[in-house]
């Protein structure tokens, strides 16, 4: 059977709830946590439902904490609204007197209208309590926030104004109209239900008590003018009996509600609480997250994760599409694969994102999957967990390292005593030697001998357990003095023709630090550089700078060829080097000291229309002086 194509009418009223319901724009869910703003796609990647299960706007509104918008959409709007159960309920009690003030007027209009005649005073009662229900109502100094305390007073104005206002107005007009055809006796539930869920159970009872003393001297009232003493004593007695057990169950009633908002409240400071745990887990790893649908876009994405995706920086915060980016092409079709297998490997897999030729990072994606709640056979969402593989590499071989340190020192500090025994035999068969060729050869052995002296104070240098405390230096001071000792060294004139360029700025700027080990840092970045420089003027730069307030940037440049990929990675390993004499302790001490204080050693190449493409960075922990002087280079 086909569908029945809908009507003109219907199509513009399906036009007319679409624009009073405007579309909310997709949101990041990290976004909800307060990390950054979010950014709402476009009109390509918006919903396809006609409201966002996460509504823009409703925490921004109200003033709270943007992490309620992960709590159910009913507790959002709860919070959202900034009114108490309490508040809300007597504002509906205010408009119902309203209500019944109009209904009051009509009554008496439509009573003339057909031959009935109400007194003067009844119409008279009637029109004063509609302008006070109606004035209460609408004008704000009324219509305004009361707080339980205003209406647990009897004499209180609020209570005045409101309960015992109907108790007088209804009871009055019960006794102005004993003969009428209405029965305004039924008025009077309104005042006892009002006093039963908004005030203390006490003064409940006690407006109920009222109540029904008033409505037991009406009937005596009654019975003094002839009435029948049994039928109209025992009404009043049963009218007030029944305002009592309204009273009662009134106030169980508000008390229960009173009782869930206090529930809800907690669970919201809960839920808000939890939420910014969450926050601060994840915005914290150091492992990405991706949270991604089956149309491939971004629903949440931690800084980890948009460092991984871009080449340099960050990419923009989620939402975004990961189709239509070359570079994350492979990243799209393991998404994909994800979806039609519905499984993954535990262990993750290798994906390598290219970004420019040549330039790629292998990442291993982890994917775990989010059900949907009304579809137990489809995955909604899948969770991607991504790291880079160089960084998985480096931790294991940090740790090797570290087994290999321990070791090393052990065995450095056992090789100490046969090399001087070595080095004491040596000098004395160099007195004895008489021939160039005896010469020769005890030469040899003092140059070997010191080599391994070298050596085994390098691994010592470095060795594990040291405990040291780092002290607040004049970084610029310090650079200028290393500079100038290692130029006096290798017989280089700083000037501004020289092959060595140091930029350091005219303020001081303090760094924790120990002088020497910055000093063996720089010198040994110094080495490097120059050795493979072209020896220009300029080739090699040193620059001292101040990214912000709490780091400080020491980079040493040189203009020669680029670092081999399969040499980068290596680079800080010791016993690593790519001359035949050279140690490979020079950049892993480097790196060793820098950690000691809390400082960091890395390498990038720039781009290729920078002279001095080949870079290492020191950054150091930035901090006071106690006492100021410009550096200077002589």
């Amino acid at each position: 059977m086909s569908a029945t194509p809908p009507s003109a009418g219907e199509r513009r009223r399906a036009e007319r709830r679409a624009k009073r319901r405007p579309q909310q724009p997709e949101e990041s869910w990290f976004g909800a946590l307060g990390v950054n703003d979010d950014t709402p796609l476009g009109e390509e990647g918006g919903l396809d439902e006609p409201e966002s299960r996460y509504e823009a706007g409703l925490a921004a509104a109200s003033g709270a904490a943007p992490d309620s918008r992960f709590l159910s959409r009913q507790a959002r709007r709860i919070v959202s609204s900034g009114q108490t159960a309490f508040d809300r309920i007597y504002r509906v009690f205010l408009g119902a007197r309203a209500a019944l003030g109009i209904a009051l007027i009509l009554t008496v209009v439509l009573a003339g209208v057909f031959g009935g005649r109400a007194t003067l005073p009844v119409a008279l009662v009637s029109v004063l309590y509609a302008a006070l229900a109606i004035g209460m109502w609408l004008l704000p100094r009324f219509n305004r926030a009361v707080r339980p305390q205003e209406l647990a007073r009897l004499r209180g104005p609020q209570w005045l104004a409101t309960i015992g206002t109907d108790i007088v107005c209804f009871t009055g007009l019960h006794l102005l109209s004993p003969s009428s055809t209405f029965n305004y006796v039924a008025l009077l539930v309104l005042p006892v239900l009002m006093a039963g869920v908004l005030t203390p159970r006490r003064q409940a009872l006690a407006t109920a008590a009222g109540v029904a003393v008033a409505l037991l001297g009406s009937a005596w009232l009654a019975v003094m003018g002839g009435g029948e003493a049994t039928t109209l004593m025992t009404q009043a007695g049963l009218a007030g009996s029944g305002l009592f057990v309204i009273t009662v169950l009134a106030g169980e009633l508000a008390g229960r509600l009173a009782r869930e908002e206090l529930t809800a409240k907690g669970s919201l400071e809960l839920a808000r609480q939890q939420a910014q745990l969450n926050r601060l887990v994840i915005e914290e790893m150091q492992d990405g997250v991706l949270v991604v649908d089956r149309r491939g876009r971004v629903r949440a994405a931690n800084p980890a994760a948009r460092r991984l995706l871009a080449p340099s920086g960050m990419c923009r915060p989620a939402p975004f599409q990961l189709r239509g980016v070359e570079a994350w092409s492979g990243l799209v079709k393991t998404v994909e694969r994800a979806f039609v297998e519905a499984v993954w490997p535990e262990s993750g897999r290798d994906v390598v994102v290219e970004f420019d030729p040549g330039e790629t990072r292998t990442l291993r994606v982890r994917i775990r999957f989010t059900r949907r709640l009304e579809s137990q056979a489809s995955e909604e969402f899948c969770v991607l967990l991504l790291e880079d593989v160089r960084n998985m590499q480096a931790r294991t071989r940090q740790e090797k390292l570290a087994a290999m340190g321990r070791v090393s020192a052990g065995i450095a500090h056992e090789i100490r005593n046969p090399l001087a025994a070595i080095a004491q035999a040596n000098a004395l068969l160099a007195e004895d030697a008489t021939t160039a060729s005896q010469r020769q050869l005890t030469q040899m052995v003092t140059d070997n001998v010191e080599r391994l002296k070298r050596i085994v104070d390098d691994v010592m240098e470095v060795a594990p357990g040291t405990v040291v405390e780092a002290g607040v230096i004049d970084a610029g001071e310090q650079v200028a003095a290393a500079c100038k000792g290692w130029a006096q060294g290798a017989g280089v004139t700083l000037d501004e023709r020289s092959a060595v360029q140091v930029e350091l700025p005219a303020e001081s700027l303090g760094a924790l630090f120990d002088p020497d080990h910055l000093r063996r840092v720089l010198i040994n970045l110094l080495d490097n550089g120059y050795r493979h420089s072209s020896k220009a003027p300029g080739s090699v730069r040193v620059r001292l700078s101040a990214p912000d307030e709490s780091t400080v940037r020491l980079c040493v440049a040189s203009d020669g060829p680029p670092i081999p990929p399969d040499v980068e990675r290596y680079l800080f390993e010791p016993f690593f080097s790519t001359r035949s004499r050279g140690t490979g302790l020079g950049l892993y001490i480097c790196r060793e000291l820098c950690e000691r204080y809390g400082a960091s050693i890395d390498y990038r190449l720039r781009t290729p229309g920078d002279p001095t493409r080949n870079e290492f960075n020191v950054v150091m922990r930035r901090q006071a002086l106690l006492q100021t002087e410009a550096p200077h280079v002589s």
